[in-house]
């Protein structure tokens, strides 16, 4: 028993970032040498599986607890926050217009993509579904992990137990704690489950798979690329005029790798919570901007309706004027931001965007089709670039307000970040 003790002591104090590439690599080995052998992938089922059903959990909570505590006039870097996320799905679209035209893409059409589920006609429809899932039931909302629902009840319980008595704050206080220690312990295994997240991939697509459809996959992952490695410091640059590449590259490392393999932003709100706890920022601004983050700030999906709509006009043989463009990039930002309350993600809004071009639904269908072809490289790379865009963006507030207003800050960033190290 000792021994087990000492093995796992052992295995935590290794970086959990070098413990997931060992799992990404054996992952990969294991997925070549032994595809057959399918029991390792229940490992990536588990993992994704437990994060998905803590999250609301822990968000509902949370959010609820920091509001109830949240002292009369108390600032928060909210609104900035926001505005950062809706600017960051505008620009993320305007980058994916500008590289579909230094590389237009036409794809080959062969036959609609088979889904039961109908994509959204209009930019109505996707704005009534929010709203719609504004008033869905609080226990509904929770058990079916919607987000909006769960934010929106959270909110009001919060501000409605402003008054209530110490004793009940400090139970939720507790709860909450509590839902982030398991999280912790559900994260500590993501280096089993990342392999076999990709054990599943390589040994049913296998590696050429990755290499189908290249030329959409860099337009795609390129236009990611340059989001998160140019466009992203450069916002946080003028934010907080110091240098933003240890930041950006910190919340890459830690975000947007399980992000990358569990594909979904609301798994990985618990990961972004405990980056942003290590962070040392302001819990009661990142117990709120982290999940609404995961619902509205989708960079990435803006570049996938934006990309594959105009790929769609480049086979039709259609021609995009640059307003024409810039109308699809508001369309995608918006649209992108209303993408997790519609089953099928982004891909089931690019018939949506090409309604815009007149290109009728059975062929937008079909783009449907491609997306689902490449997802296995989009949507991981999309997910992994909206969620560690969250934690960036709620630093970036933070550090803002650090440099324009010392005088409401007691402590240095750093100071929390070195003594969770310390103690780690």
């Amino acid at each position: 028993m000792r021994n087990m003790k000492n093995i796992i002591n052992k295995w935590n104090s290794i970086s959990l970032v070098l413990r997931i590439i060992c799992g990404l690599i054996l992952g990969i080995i294991l997925g070549l040498a032994v595809p057959q052998a399918s029991g390792i992938s229940i490992l990536g089922q588990l993992f994704v599986g437990a994060l998905k059903g803590v999250a609301p959990i822990l968000v509902f909570f949370l959010v609820m607890s920091a509001l109830c505590r949240m002292g009369k006039g108390q600032k928060t870097n909210m609104k900035f926050i926001v505005v950062l996320y809706l600017l960051g799905n505008l620009l993320s679209a305007l980058v994916a217009v500008l590289a579909s035209y230094v590389a237009p893409i036409t794809l080959t059409l062969t036959e609609a993509a088979e889904s039961d589920v109908a994509p959204p006609s209009g930019v109505i429809e996707v704005l009534t579904n929010l709203l719609m899932n504004v008033v869905a039931n609080p226990v509904d909302s929770i058990v079916n992990a919607n987000y909006i629902g769960i934010l929106a009840w959270a909110v009001i319980f919060g501000i409605a137990l402003k008054k209530a008595s110490e004793g009940t704050k400090t139970a939720l206080d507790n709860i909450s704690e509590a839902v982030a220690q398991a999280v912790k312990w559900i994260i500590s295994c993501a280096p089993f489950g990342i392999m076999g997240l990709i054990f599943a991939t390589i040994s049913t697509e296998g590696l050429g798979a990755l290499l189908t459809y290249g030329r959409l996959i860099m337009v795609l992952v390129g236009s990611m690329a340059f989001v998160a490695l140019v466009m992203n410091p450069l916002i946080v640059f003028l934010c907080t005029k110091t240098n933003p590449y240890p930041l950006v590259f910190k919340c890459l490392s830690r975000s947007f790798i399980t992000a990358f393999f569990t594909r979904s932003s609301a798994a990985n709100i618990p990961v972004n919570m405990e980056l942003c706890e290590d962070m040392g920022l302001d819990e009661d601004t990142y117990s709120i901007s982290i999940p609404l983050g995961a619902t509205i700030n989708m960079a990435g999906a803006a570049i996938t309706i934006s990309t594959m709509a105009l790929a769609a006009a480049h086979t039709m043989g259609i021609s995009v004027d640059f307003p024409t463009a810039f109308i699809l990039c508001v369309l995608s930002a918006l649209s992108a931001a209303g993408a997790s309350g519609v089953a099928g993600g982004s891909l089931l809004l690019i018939p949506m965007a090409c309604s815009l071009f007149g290109i009728s639904n059975d062929v937008a269908m079909q783009v449907v089709g491609v997306g689902f072809i490449v997802g296995v490289i989009q949507d991981s790379c999309e997910t992994g670039l909206n969620s560690s865009t969250d934690v960036l963006y709620t630093a970036c507030a933070e550090l803002r307000d650090r440099r324009k207003h010392p005088e409401n800050y007691t402590t240095d960033i750093n100071i929390h970040a070195k003594k969770r190290k310390a103690e780690a």
